[in-house]
């Protein structure tokens, strides 16, 4: 689109206020001759252009200095490789498909990138129950096109889905579109296979729906971001495909009738209920500003709010019939001020279009600060209203996410980065996220930009029990290290 300009950024080269732990070795021809000994040459990558481009997360914030990406082909390779680091003390960083928000999948200094994208067999699918089994690199996209050709879906959805894979979906317990029918990651592994730091595996890889033997150690590895080992194998539920699609587009006056929506929605339409996104007039603005091809639905009348309803259901006419109802009972109320649903599939991908396109278009308008936030929905879009006159006409504040399940998706756009915008947003937006017991990470995780905000969700004894099972875990700390936890409690 003409007129658009390149992506801003701002790389911060040594993270973000934390010193290199000395007491990790740093690389030599040693170490190279042996990677080449138990990986094939080119899964041993020194190649400085996709060093480059492994260096640096998707958001081009953080750029680390890493001379090694490895590719393991199989849980073997993983742990062997972990092994050997761990015997020499040279830190490691996981890497999926690079698509985190945090810095959570990129160096911070030197650590080596062990890449788990070789590593995208599937290993089998129980059409009986419905449980998916297969390797860490696989592809969120591909695993869902694959199950979808067998009558199922996968439980999670995201707009990274066409790179992001299963293993860092699970290493950072990611929400997405879906969450508020088929929930967490937590309620959708069944088992896990996981290596060590110092290479031993757990296998952990059971498909039992119930298993009450002790500890259920595969949710400590769901949300660790690389921190206590890696994920090589999932184990997932997987739902049957449901045969009827409907998706509403909306618009509401106000935040007040969004909430009376959700709550009308969840008392109509119930279990058929598979998203529920909101999103503010800025930030649909953006979309449509900077993003080819997209246009508003509702192109009357400019709307404060508009909301995306999707329902599932095994029955069309049903499912049409009853999202029409509860339509005409929605505006009766007031609570919709104009809507539309969607006639066919082009239709409805356009409406997914606008609210997936905001990322993007946030990221062409400019610089811009993201932060991921799990709040009260009482309270969601407060925070919104109080940055926006916090910061007047410096920035762009646009609100939008997940109002099914709480989560908003807080985005500062401004031309350029700026310090002084940096420290009128924070630490006040973490500070008003705790003071009404949210949290600073719905979704993407601490990685790098959180790890030292932990306690503004997490008390002090908390903190201090994950710090104690890392260090069981990880004794040396050298899996992805200065990440999810404050940095100053692993000095040297």
């Amino acid at each position: 689109m003409a007129g658009i300009p390149l992506f801003q950024h701002r790389l911060f080269s040594s993270g973000i206020d934390t010193k290199r732990n000395t007491s990790f070795s740093t690389l030599n021809s040693d170490d190279i001759l042996y990677f080449k000994d138990i990986l094939d040459h080119k899964n041993v990558v020194q190649d400085e252009d996709r060093l480059v481009a492994a260096n640096v997360d998707w958001m081009r914030k953080y750029k680390g200095s890493s001379q090694l990406l490895l590719l393991p082909k199989n849980s073997e390779d993983v742990a062997k490789i972990l092994k050997y680091c761990n015997s020499r003390c040279l830190a490691v960083v996981p890497q999926g498909g690079n698509t985190g928000l945090v810095g959570g999948s990129v160096p911070v200094y030197d650590e080596v990138i062990i890449n788990l994208s070789a590593m995208d067999k599937i290993v089998s699918l129980d059409k009986v129950n419905g449980i998916l089994i297969c390797e860490a690199g696989c592809i969120l996209e591909n695993l869902n096109s694959y199950v979808e050709n067998e009558g199922f879906v996968m439980p999670l959805d995201l707009g990274a889905k066409g790179s992001c894979q299963i293993g860092g979906n699970v290493a950072t317990n990611a929400g997405g579109l879906h969450f508020i029918r088929y929930g967490s990651l937590h309620a959708n592994i069944l088992g896990l296979e996981v290596i060590l730091a110092d290479g031993t595996t757990l296998d952990m890889l059971t498909t039992l729906r119930k298993d009450n033997t002790g500890y259920d150690l595969k949710h400590l590895f769901i949300g660790s971001e690389g921190t206590l080992g890696i994920i090589t194998k999932v184990a997932l539920l997987t739902p049957c495909k449901p045969s009827s699609r409907s998706i509403a587009f909306l618009a509401c006056n106000d935040y007040i009738c969004c909430q009376k929506l959700l709550a009308e929605a969840k008392q109509s339409l119930g279990e058929a209920i598979s998203a529920f996104e909101f999103m503010d007039y800025h930030s649909v603005e953006m979309v449509l500003a900077y993003t080819e091809g997209v246009r508003n639905p509702l192109p009357a009348s400019p709307y404060n709010f508009y909301v995306l309803i999707e329902t599932t259901t095994s029955d069309e006419l049903y499912d049409r019939t009853k999202l029409e109802a509860f339509l005409l009972h929605a505006m009766e109320m007031g609570l919709v001020s104009d809507g539309v649903i969607a006639q066919d599939l082009n239709q409805a991908s356009s409406f997914w279009r606008i609210r997936e396109g905001i990322p993007e278009g946030l990221l062409k308008a400019g610089a811009v600060y993201k932060y991921d936030l799990s709040l009260p929905i009482q309270v969601l879009y407060a925070i919104v209203e109080e940055m926006r006159a916090r910061l007047g006409n410096t920035a762009k504040v646009v609100g939008y996410g997940h109002l099914g399940d709480g989560n908003l998706h807080l985005n500062i756009s401004t031309t350029h980065y700026d310090d002084k915008i940096l420290s009128e947003i924070e630490p006040f937006v973490y500070e008003w996220t705790a003071k009404v017991r949210g949290s600073i990470s719905a979704e993407h995780g601490l990685g790098l930009m959180k790890a030292d905000k932990i306690h503004y969700s997490k008390s002090a004894e908390t903190v201090q029990v994950m710090t104690s099972i890392k260090k069981l875990f990880d004794p040396k700390g050298i899996m992805n290290p200065y990440k999810l936890l404050p940095h100053r409690l692993f000095q040297d």
